[in-house]
């Protein structure tokens, strides 16, 4: 027989994972994404991604449709990795600032290629909104 200790640590346990469940997390809405989006993207994309009222004539894309330049798929991936600063490569920081320092904060699980994966919460209501906005 087990002692009761041990019975009661298993149950506490268990009922600590159960709650840090990906799915029980306050995930963030598109309209939180919406206005980080509006504060920090606007001057390059445009207000609510519609560049006719940008700021600036970078040459920066339509965010609106990532998923079809993608064959209709929204790539999160490379999505996050790009507003963070990692995806350099195509795009280089002259053209597209880093924000991953503006980015921080508490971590919201992000399923990226089936993997839940710990994500700063504006990071993800940004990619929230950019995948709400897909035409």
């Amino acid at each position: 027989m087990k002692s009761p200790v041990v019975v009661l640590s298993l149950i506490a346990l268990s009922f600590g994972l159960s709650n840090c469940a990906p799915g029980d997390a306050d995930m963030p809405e598109p309209a939180e994404g919406a206005a980080l989006f509006n504060q920090n993207c606007s001057a390059c994309h445009g207000v609510d991604a519609d560049l006719a009222t940008r700021e600036l004539s970078v040459g920066a894309p339509d965010l609106r449709h990532i998923a079809t330049r993608n064959r209709g798929v929204f790539p999160r991936a490379a999505v996050l990795s790009q507003i963070d600063g990692y995806g350099r490569g195509r795009v280089g920081a002259e053209t597209m600032p880093e924000f991953g320092a503006l980015l921080e904060g508490e971590l919201v699980p992000v399923a990226v290629d089936d993997v839940f994966t710990p994500t700063p919460r504006p990071l993800a209501a940004l990619l929230a909104y950019l995948e709400d906005i897909q035409r």
